[in-house]
């Protein structure tokens, strides 16, 4: 009788510890795959953006207007993309944006299907850098926001003028964000503008498998955004694998 109502208590043992099991992992269970782009832009809104270096007249302006405007370029770009794609292309765009505010990331423009005239919007007002650079936090909000959706192709662009001044560095942030996942079986590319700024102090990102570019100008910072949508985000062009 004993060994009975054992095995019944075992069994409930059992089904128990599997519920919490799957319970417990609910939270990085895969997510069911959706073809398209999931875009989140890291907009660097920190003090030193208001430093001047040189647009495309060659004439000395802030390097938040002039990202501003590189921005605005590619929002026409998604747009275009997103409406001459052939028809049995599917161009399923959603896209945020994350700024800095007072030393912390925060998101400007939520998350959800792309809406150029939001971002645009939110451009348009933008009332002037100022604080420091929270790199780390705004790449793990960013990050966080791709991996609730169920679009494919998920990638932040981030667009910044410095280092990381306070919080956690990118480099301690991004292994935690590719874990998750690959967790949830999904990828996740990071893309780094650095805007006149030596690229090299981004060097442990390369090793991450960020794609890190630099920028000195306005000329180069519309080039470098060209590549990175065009190759890296639109066509996902792989990096050359080192020999």
């Amino acid at each position: 009788m004993r060994t009975r109502q054992g095995g019944k208590g075992m069994v409930a043992v059992v089904v128990t510890l599997l519920a919490m099991a799957i319970a417990g992992g609910a939270a990085d269970a895969p997510v069911t795959s959706e073809e398209g782009l999931a875009l989140a832009i890291v907009f660097d809104t920190s003090g030193s953006m208001g430093e001047a270096v040189k647009d495309n007249a060659g004439v000395m302006a802030p390097k938040h207007v002039i990202a501003r405007r590189a921005l605005n370029t590619i929002l026409d770009r998604l747009k275009d993309y997103q409406a001459k794609a052939p028809a049995n292309v599917p161009r399923n765009i959603h896209a945020g944006l994350v700024v800095f505010d007072n030393g912390r990331a925060r998101i400007a423009v939520p998350f959800g299907p792309f809406h150029a005239e939001a971002m645009r919007d939110w451009l348009k007002h933008f009332s002037g850098p100022s604080g420091n650079t929270p790199l780390g936090q705004a790449v793990q909000v960013a990050s966080l926001e791709l991996l609730k959706t169920k679009l494919s192709h998920k990638h932040v662009l981030v667009i910044t003028d410095g280092i990381n001044t306070t919080g956690e560095k990118p480099e301690q942030v991004i292994p935690r964000m590719k874990r998750q996942a690959d967790r949830q079986n999904t990828g996740l590319s990071l893309h780094f503008v650095a805007f006149d700024v030596d690229a090299r102090l981004f060097d442990p990102l390369k090793k991450l498998g960020v794609t890190v570019v630099g920028a000195a100008d306005a000329r180069q910072l519309n080039d470098q955004l060209e590549f990175i949508v065009e190759k890296k985000i639109l066509l996902e062009d792989e990096e050359p694998k080192k020999k």
